[in-house]
């Protein structure tokens, strides 16, 4: 298994809709042998949703994981410095982060753990789910697709009928992705069904 050993970081933006998803590609994550560490932007650690309360997530995170989570700015710094992760996989990356990601801004536990990260010139994979990728934050999505050592999950509408511009990541392609961005490869194609 080509994560087997490897420190992956789990950085959860706020996209609530997704996070059974989310929780489901860190049960799996686990199982191929990595060593999981959850970080979490600030929506994730304070706000309760129809999808899912905000403790509840937490504490799934944690049981999966076995490791406290990362919750502060100031607790995401010495990712970099401490080169604690192999890969930092942003998922759910909202049209928020991708915004903030693209424009260099590092308010967020999840936005510094990845500017962190970038400094040793190690792999980011994006996992984006967003309403509006095909539209405002589109620019940003191309901004990102030519960073160096930024990777995509597969992307793909979700709902092209009723909500025209949104896209979400491919579930199947987690972890393929994961492979691949390990080895500075995007994974393709990116864009999918």
């Amino acid at each position: 298994m080509k994560l087997e050993g490897k420190k992956v970081g789990l950085a959860v933006c706020g996209s609530f809709c997704t996070f059974e998803t989310t929780l489901s590609c860190a049960e799996v994550i686990v199982q191929q042998g990595a060593q999981l560490t959850g970080i979490i932007s600030n929506a994730v650690d304070t706000t309760d949703t129809r999808f899912m309360a905000a403790e509840d997530f937490k504490q799934s995170l944690y049981e999966i994981s076995e490791k406290p989570l990362i919750r502060t700015i100031s607790e995401a710094e010495p990712i970099g410095p401490q080169k604690l992760l192999d890969l930092l996989v942003v998922l759910p990356a909202t049209g928020n982060t991708l915004a903030k990601l693209a424009a260099g801004i590092t308010d967020t536990p999840v936005c510094m753990a990845v500017k962190s990260h970038l400094r040793n010139n190690r792999p980011v994979l994006l996992a984006i789910s967003t309403n509006d990728a095909l539209g405002g934050g589109a620019k940003n999505i191309g901004h990102l697709l030519n960073a160096k050592n930024i990777f995509f999950v597969p992307f793909a509408q979700d709902d092209p009928s009723s909500k025209p511009k949104s896209m979400v990541f491919l579930t199947k392609q987690v972890i393929p992705a994961m492979e691949m961005a390990l080895e500075y490869q995007q994974l393709q194609p990116i864009l999918g069904r």
